[in-house]
């Protein structure tokens, strides 16, 4: 049975890894018996040793014949570790330095903006290379069907092992829950701190840190998921942000009920108390005296309801609240 990988990450090949693993087990040994422990020749063992000190797997122990001792594991694996995230560093400095030239040039050309990805593996490659690569904040429109499978448990898994795990803010259409699994996906996804909203998905699409966007290359819903357009920043990206961003607003929250999926009341009792009091005009320190509410209360609520009606000042969002039939009704 062939024996299974474990320094493949670290960049460390098959045959250094089954060297160092074999002069593990063997203790120190010269050439030869090291050659016989990995049933490789001597000669090719001599080959190998500039790049298995380099790695710092091996040392020489001095004296005649030659012979090698392995560095203990703990040792080994933090060299390794640690001259890759060295690697990692001078790579994102070399991106940033790329970067750079790019925008001396004037920005980037057509074909750098848009990226074709075809065939519903590559599409769901490309999906979680994206979901992965975010840092900051993930959006996400969600619509049937789906290139990744949402069952899949070990996914699911590291998903939420993720450290340092983006904001991810999703907008659900109501035919998302029609695949089996999606329901239980969303629960988990909701419980690892997903905002939910529940909305029309006019089209299938994903963004990361609102400089990577993915969405379907053709309108076929039968065929959304064979194949891709991966956007980079451009006008066209800012403008699928500003989609997302509008459907957001225009969305109810989704509480996921033991029993079910439902939509939030909106506005709570609550709020609905303080539309009226924006509409009629008063401030904010009038409003938390009406309520016996703090003012920073008063503030933060104010402003989570603007946001929610798309209300350009607080005096708006009382107008819109009244145009759309949001305020108490007379008795």
């Amino acid at each position: 049975m062939a024996q299974r990988r474990l320094l493949e990450g670290l960049g460390v090949t098959a045959a250094e890894e089954t060297a160092y693993r074999a002069l593990l087990r063997h203790g120190p040994a010269t050439l030869s018996e090291l050659a016989t422990e990995t049933g490789s020749s001597a000669a090719a063992i001599r080959r190998m040793l500039p790049r298995l000190e380099d790695l710092g797997l091996i040392s020489r122990v001095a004296g005649r014949p030659l012979r090698l001792v392995a560095t203990p594991p703990t040792i080994a694996i933090d060299i390794l570790v640690a001259r890759r995230q060295e690697e990692l560093t001078h790579s994102r400095a070399a991106a940033a330095l790329l970067a750079t030239e790019v925008a001396e040039r004037g920005g980037p050309h057509p074909e750098e903006v848009l990226e074709v990805v075809t065939g519903r593996d590559a599409v769901a490659r490309r999906y979680l290379q994206l979901e992965r690569n975010a840092t900051r904040e993930l959006l996400v429109l969600v619509h049937p069907p789906y290139a990744v499978d949402v069952s899949d448990d070990q996914e699911n898994l590291r998903r939420a092992a993720r450290g340092g795990a983006p904001v991810t803010r999703g907008i659900y259409s109501p035919l998302a829950f029609e695949q089996p699994g999606m329901l239980d996906h969303t629960r988990r996804a909701v419980a690892d701190g997903e905002q939910a909203r529940l909305g029309p998905v006019p089209v299938k699409l994903a963004v990361a840190d609102a400089r990577t966007a993915i969405l379907p290359l053709v309108s076929d819903t039968d065929k959304a998921v064979e194949s891709a357009l991966v956007v980079h920043p451009s006008a066209l990206l800012d403008a699928l942000v500003g989609l997302f961003e509008t459907l957001w607003r225009a969305a109810v929250p989704l509480r996921l009920a033991t029993d079910g999926l439902e939509p939030e009341s909106w506005p709570s009792p609550a709020d609905t108390e303080v539309l009226a009091l924006l509409a009629a005009g008063l401030k904010d320190d009038a409003i938390a005296r009406q309520l016996a509410l703090s003012p920073r209360t008063v503030q933060r609520r104010v402003q989570m309801l603007a946001e929610r009606l798309g209300a350009r000042t607080r005096f708006h969002a009382g107008y819109l609240a009244a145009q759309h039939n949001l305020l108490p009704k007379d008795p």
